[in-house]
């Protein structure tokens, strides 16, 4: 299926794909300013509140994928919600959630996407619990999730300031910034096909290593495996070859947040991104978390960007608050019993570079989006110790280890390491979070 396709028929009126079309904006932002309450119990720490509604993609064992929205410990099963007539038209919506990806669903644009998601932020508020109530509802500690989206193109930034400069530290004590740094979202393109799942095992990757004060690579598994802490865009809207996405319609092609640990090799990749940057240091692995946040739910958590100096040029200025208030974490254990150790506690809101400003500088010279591209924000890190988002720089680069819970100390990550990372904005009583995205360290192969 070609998930870069023109779907302007879809989109050009979505709402007659309802049977009703009692849908009024003015009023339903009224009702958002309110508490909102359910009959289905939420525990008042869960990640997924009735403002949040994250959209993912699951099975309960039988292998038969279909898109849910994630509430409290349940799932919304949007097939049989669709199949139970929540939101008209049954068999066109039936088809489109019992698919093994959110891409065509996706597709079919924000302004019905978000009416689907309030279809059902309604059927959770309703003063009593709906007859269909069970039917619909499964149970999502149990349930197996699934890669959400179809991803056609990745694409990796670096745009924490802080990052760039621990990193760069480390090589060019003088000058840690290269010239392009403040003037760019410096990215690369990255390997899709190896973008997994949270939960599937990290196998420790092969590649060429230069040993400390050798002229001669080996070949090696890498002995610097470290994590990369991350938040993702997913594209919501194709755009057209050759028309470049300015920065005030950014949030028309962003459809969501995901969290995102960007697996890196550091050794393999200190040797090889000498001209053309990283390659099989990176590409061996990915993980992302498996529920999409739509852009709508983390509105309220919105802040103003880092000042930026020197001002970026015309095509990547904004206006207003285009960052978000976004408290990550990272955690690590060493074997399925111990204690995790909480090794860093950052934000996005550090990011020196938007979304906004990331997705502008990408297209600019015409290149197009497609529905399922996922963009990440390259390690996000704040200004202390505490809040960096890798191993690299929280051990110095090897130098200064980290001790652990269990007493154990690490530099970079041993085989049967676990890494978790933790995502949530939380503002007057109002939680939105993205659950967790983690992976565990496998031994290499035998070569």
């Amino acid at each position: 299926m070609d998930f870069c396709q023109n779907r302007a028929e879809w989109q050009r009126n979505p709402q007659k794909l309802f049977s009703s079309g009692r849908f009024n904006r003015r009023s339903d932002k009224k009702k958002q300013m309110h508490i909102l309450t359910s009959w289905l119990p939420i525990p008042a720490d869960s990640d997924f509140s009735l403002y949040n509604l994250p959209y993912g993609v699951f099975h309960t064992g039988d292998g038969r994928a279909r898109a849910g929205i994630a509430i409290g410990d349940h799932i919304v099963d949007l097939a049989a919600a669709a199949g139970s007539g929540l939101f008209g038209k049954r068999r066109f919506f039936k088809k489109i959630f019992e698919q093994n990806t959110l891409n065509d669903f996706i597709a079919l644009g924000k302004p019905l996407t978000g009416r689907v998601r309030k279809k059902v932020q309604d059927w959770l508020t309703r003063s009593s619990a709906p007859a269909n109530a069970e039917s619909l509802l499964v149970n999502r500690l149990t349930a197996q999730m699934l890669l959400p989206v179809h991803i056609g193109n990745y694409t990796d930034f670096y745009s924490s300031i802080e990052h760039a400069t621990n990193v760069g530290k480390m090589f060019r004590p003088d000058n840690p910034l290269l010239p392009n740094w403040r003037w760019i979202p410096v990215g690369y393109h990255g390997r899709a096909s190896s973008i997994v799942a949270s939960g599937t095992p990290v196998r420790r990757p092969w590649g060429q290593i230069l040993p400390p004060g050798q002229e001669t690579p080996v070949f090696a598994p890498s002995r610097q495996l470290d994590f990369e802490l991350e938040m993702a865009f997913v594209i919501g809207k194709n755009s057209v070859l050759g028309e470049p996405v300015p920065t005030e319609k950014a949030d028309e092609y962003i459809f969501g947040l995901v969290l995102f640990n960007d697996w890196s090799a550091r050794d393999i990749q200190r040797w090889e991104y000498v001209p053309l940057g990283p390659f099989l240091g990176k590409n061996f692995a990915s993980s992302v978390s498996p529920w999409i946040v739509p852009l709508e739910a983390l509105r309220p958590f919105r802040v103003k960007s880092p000042k930026q100096n020197p001002a970026p040029l015309p095509y990547l200025q904004t206006r207003g608050a285009q960052n978000y208030d976004i408290a990550l974490e990272v955690a690590l254990s060493t074997g399925e019993k111990t204690k995790q150790t909480i090794v860093s506690r950052s934000n996005t809101k550090y990011l020196y570079w938007s979304m906004a400003q990331q997705l502008a500088h990408h297209t600019i010279n015409g290149c197009n989006v497609c529905v399922g591209d996922l963009m990440a924000s390259g390690t996000i890190s704040g200004p202390e110790a505490g809040t960096y988002g890798s191993m690299l720089e929280l051990s110095r680069g090897g130098k200064e280890p980290l001790t652990l819970n269990d007493g154990s100390s690490r530099s970079f990550l041993e085989n049967g390491d676990r890494v978790i990372m933790r995502a949530r904005a939380e503002k007057n009583g109002v939680r939105v979070g993205f659950g967790e995205v983690d992976g565990v360290i496998l031994p290499e192969q035998v070569r």
